[in-house]
């Protein structure tokens, strides 16, 4: 019985999150056509016969000293200390560039065994064969899989090989579980994911969600979960666009995200959303700390 904890990295877009949730099968992490979208380490849990791999899902590693994205960066280079294997997803549809420099260094010196997943191989690309050299410059022993997060492409090769370098071991967690995040931390994400989804590009990265309240009863023989979330973002602009006129958008992103709520929740969801500010927040050590872990 094999059992290893999977760290799941490269910069951001790459498709970590989506490869992860198409391994798993089910809506692990969010996704979204905004880079660095995963803020967190999220685990996806894979049970078969073979055993039981852990996969972790970071953020995209990016080049910035914005004490942010340091707090960001240092998240994966923590996750990859950890963990018994690396998977490094790679886009290969573009060409290489100052993060996958960075990031084959610091997984050249990993004590543990990289596999390296050429990920978007549906797609016609030029890039691809040099992103092949590039890897087997840099990481002379990582096996090269190419994959498709969006088709699926690829993995049941990557999985052989994950399970093959994977210790042997007694699974963490009981068969039927594919995540272990709590509620709180689920609800948060997803009314972030519908957010992104609705606002321009100048939203995504000053906003985070804050669950003030949830709560289960049972109210006339069906099971409601009443939860009440603030949108909070940087500046008083950044509110309008998330209100919008006369309230349309927010009251779009509460509506859809009630709805995944209800498909990830055993409950009739109720959502109470609201947009607050906060400014400088990701200037904030004490608040970064509770966020990104």
């Amino acid at each position: 019985m094999k059992s290893a904890s999977v760290a799941v990295v490269g910069r951001p877009g790459a498709g970590k999150s989506t490869l992860i949730n198409r391994i798993t099968g089910h809506k692990v992490s969010i996704t979204a056509p905004v880079p660095q979208t995963t803020r967190n380490r999220i685990r996806g849990i894979l049970t078969e016969e073979r055993g039981q791999i852990i996969f972790i899902d970071t953020p995209g590693y990016h080049l910035s000293d914005r004490k942010f994205n340091l707090r960001l960066r240092d998240l994966v280079t923590g996750t990859l200390k950890e963990a018994d294997l690396a998977v490094y997803v790679m886009d290969s549809t573009r060409p290489v560039g100052e993060e996958e420099e960075a990031m084959a260094e610091k997984l050249l010196h990993l004590p543990c065994p990289v596999v390296a997943a050429l990920n978007k191989s549906d797609l016609a690309s030029e890039t691809r064969k040099p992103n092949r050299l590039f890897i087997g410059r840099k990481l002379p022993a990582a096996e090269i899989v190419e994959v498709s997060a969006l088709t699926g492409t690829g993995f049941s090769p990557l999985l052989d090989r994950i399970f093959a370098l994977a210790p042997e071991g007694d699974p963490l967690y009981p068969p039927d579980y594919y995540t272990d995040q709590d509620p709180e931390f689920r609800a948060a994400e997803i009314i972030r994911e519908k957010a992104i989804a609705a606002t321009r590009e100048e939203v995504p990265h000053a906003l985070y969600v804050e669950i003030a309240d949830m709560e289960a009863a049972e109210e006339k023989d069906k099971s409601r979960l009443w939860i009440r979330a603030f949108l909070v973002v940087e500046r008083e602009s950044q509110q309008g666009i998330l209100v919008g006129k006369g309230g349309e958008r927010i009251r779009d992103i509460r509506t859809e995200a009630q709805k995944e709520l209800g498909r990830i929740f055993p409950y009739r969801i109720h959502l109470d959303l609201r947009v607050k500010t906060r400014p400088r927040w990701r200037r904030d050590e004490a608040l970064l700390r509770g966020l990104i872990r």
